[in-house]
């Protein structure tokens, strides 16, 4: 898998006479927020088109999102980080990440500029698979129906995607969030595919737990999760190993109120983790934050979640296989 970001540097790869995309590309276009079970059904769809016409598969995506642009800290919390996304896609098996920044420029693009400049000059697309639902250009009219009417002209072919329901309803990321954010893990579970999962890399924080006797990871969020809330979580370090623990997730209102944050106590372990990448899994919703009067009663509080953790970790299991 390669990542290619921006449209400069796709045109310098696809240039090249000896690259995989110089003869075009079956490519799809979305956010892929959480890389849930309708994703990839979607990449299945264009893989098996890529290896029917011998050409590479594309995944078009767009930084910031959107709705991210548009509407800044309003926008729905993402599923995923850009990382843990680009990850996703390289183990679906997809050829080429192509990102493009969504900026004043680019949201500017009338329809039929985003089909001649990006599909077209910059892809070479030979076959695109979207949503009979996809709307894009400045002025809104670029859909379905324009996309077919231009791949007739321009030599490409245009395919709506399968789409994939559970229990009568389409499988959707607004789906996903709603159901984390009223903390049914087990369905969100179902819709993505995978247990809910945060990764990231290990920053040094206030030290405030380690002074009360809870030291704890930290991970910066660029945006807020549909997570609020204290957990018991699985998580597993960059080497491999696996540990209990409890995590709260979301602005810490009694010691930051301002920075979203995951924090994360690991049970029974003694080590540094700073500057280490690690995966933490959500199993158990404990508690919704809290804002405490004092750091005491905040201590108070977190021995309490512990022990309540240990307690629903010695009924349903340590560290369950779903990592």
């Amino acid at each position: 898998m390669r990542l290619i970001r921006g449209l400069t540097n796709l045109k310098a790869v696809s240039q090249r006479h000896d690259s995989p995309l110089a003869g075009g590309c079956v490519a799809t276009i979305g956010n892929f927020d959480g890389v849930h079970i309708g994703h990839r059904t979607i990449l299945e769809q264009v893989k098996e088109k890529a290896s029917a016409l011998g050409l590479p598969s594309v995944v078009m995506v767009f930084e910031p999102q959107p709705r991210e642009f548009f509407q800044g800290d309003e926008a729905p919390p993402r599923l995923m980080a850009f990382r843990q996304k680009f990850e996703a896609l390289t183990a679906a098996g997809i050829d080429y990440v192509l990102c493009l920044h969504f900026n004043s420029r680019f949201r500017r693009l009338t329809s039929r500029e985003f089909i001649d400049t990006v599909l077209v000059n910059g892809l070479g697309v030979r076959h695109l698979v979207v949503g009979d639902d996809f709307r894009f250009g400045c002025d809104r009219t670029g859909d379905f129906m324009l996309l077919r009417e231009a791949g007739e002209a321009q030599g490409f072919t245009v395919e709506n995607t399968r789409t994939v329901t559970v229990n009568g309803e389409r499988v959707s990321s607004t789906r996903i969030r709603e159901r984390l954010s009223a903390n049914r893990l087990e369905e969100a579970e179902e819709l993505l595919g995978h247990p809910y999962r945060v990764r990231g890399r290990v920053v040094y924080g206030r030290q405030l737990g380690r002074e009360i006797g809870a030291p704890t990871a930290n991970i910066r969020l660029k945006r807020m999760t549909p997570l609020q809330g204290v957990y018991v979580v699985a998580v597993t370090l960059d080497d491999g190993s696996m540990h209990d623990g409890v995590a709260n997730i979301g602005l810490r209102p009694t010691v930051d109120g301002k920075q979203p944050a995951l924090e994360v106590h690991l049970f029974d372990f003694a080590g540094t983790l700073y500057g280490r990448q690690i995966d933490v899994v959500f199993r158990h919703g404990l508690r919704q934050e809290i804002k405490f009067g004092s750091v005491d009663a905040l201590k108070e509080q977190i021995e309490r979640d512990f022990a309540d953790a240990r307690a629903w970790l010695a009924e349903q299991g340590s560290r369950r296989a779903a990592h």
